[in-house]
């Protein structure tokens, strides 16, 4: 599991980001209660509370956490509780920072949020928009990754391809894919101009194969499930643009017309974050970035099988389709 702890580091790890978040009076609701849940779900200690745990230092957390991989995780939880404080403040951003520093792991987010509290939404909301150009550069569709890409015009050639789907077999990934666009009421990539044609057909198809919706604790769900499926550089690049754009809020990619604000204020999509990162944490192997076109004529139920995908914990839950 990507994202799993050793038992003996749960108890080290909660102590630091309760402490991490403990600033301007105290840890907020809201990251109580998504670490709460995490602990319980992910880590598998609902015994755990969470206010009760003894608070680490970050040079104490540095020398229980060897790892690179185990120090990552960290950073991308404490990342996730930062995204969860509403309004910012400084003495969260430089907590993160501290915690960053002595575990040596860096990234995107410790600029954007520091600009946000520095000098404004203007210039974390740029600093954004640089990320997510690589970002989704990195996150398109194998086999379309090398194409050129014109926003000016439609790729009727692509869209032609993803069309060809419906020629598949009923229970086929190619057909899910289809009905995913159908059901959401979405346009298939390549119909309109678009500089993310590429992008989505990898991101839409993880959403097929996850079953996860397009609600916007859905869309956070899925980053967080793929963030879970392997904790590497792209994943947890997927997993800071989500928060930004639905929980932190200070900016949003262009396809959507505004950001989000504290979606996790809401105990449901809590629930529903947990229990996809401990579904994705379950999968074998990560599907976001595999040749999707070619595992498309295959049966979807095979495929998840193939990877571990585990059938959701509540499949009527309004944030899931082909279960």
């Amino acid at each position: 599991m990507a994202i799993d702890l050793p038992a003996p580091l749960v108890e080290p790890v909660v102590g630091a980001l309760m402490a991490g978040i403990d600033v301007n009076g105290g840890p907020t609701h809201e990251q109580v209660k998504v670490l709460q849940a995490i602990v319980a779900r992910v880590w598998s200690r609902p015994d755990l509370d969470v206010r009760r745990v003894r608070p680490v230092s970050p040079g104490e957390l540095a020398d229980h956490l060897g790892h690179t991989a185990h120090r990552d995780l960290f950073h991308e939880i404490h990342l996730t509780l930062e995204a969860c404080r509403h309004p910012q403040a400084p003495e969260q951003v430089e907590a993160v920072e501290r915690y960053a520093a002595a575990l040596e792991v860096g990234g995107e987010d410790l600029r954007m949020f520091r600009d946000l509290v520095t000098q404004g939404v203007q210039a974390a909301s740029a600093d954004y928009a640089r990320f997510l150009d690589a970002s989704l550069q990195e996150r398109a569709e194998p086999s379309l990754a090398s194409l050129p890409v014109d926003p000016d015009h439609p790729e009727m050639a692509l869209a032609e391809k993803l069309e060809a789907f419906a020629e598949y077999a009923p229970d086929s990934l190619g057909r899910a894919y289809i009905t995913f666009y159908e059901q959401f009421g979405l346009r298939l990539p390549g119909l309109d101009p678009s500089a993310t044609n590429h992008f989505f057909v990898s991101h839409d198809m993880t959403h097929t194969i996850a079953g996860l919706s397009t609600t916007i604790a859905g869309e956070v769900a899925l980053s967080a499930f793929q963030f879970a499926m392997n904790n590497n550089r792209i994943n947890r690049a997927a997993l800071l643009a989500s928060l930004v754009a639905h929980e932190a809020g200070f900016a949003h990619p262009g396809h959507l017309r505004q950001a989000d604000t504290a979606v996790l204020a809401d105990d449901s999509a809590v629930l529903l974050l947990s229990q996809e990162m401990a579904r994705g944490g379950q999968c074998g192997a990560d599907f976001s970035l595999v040749d999707h076109f070619d595992l498309a004529p295959l049966p979807l139920a095979e495929i998840r099988a193939a990877y571990g995908v585990r059938p959701p914990a509540n499949a009527s839950d309004g944030h899931h389709f082909l279960w």
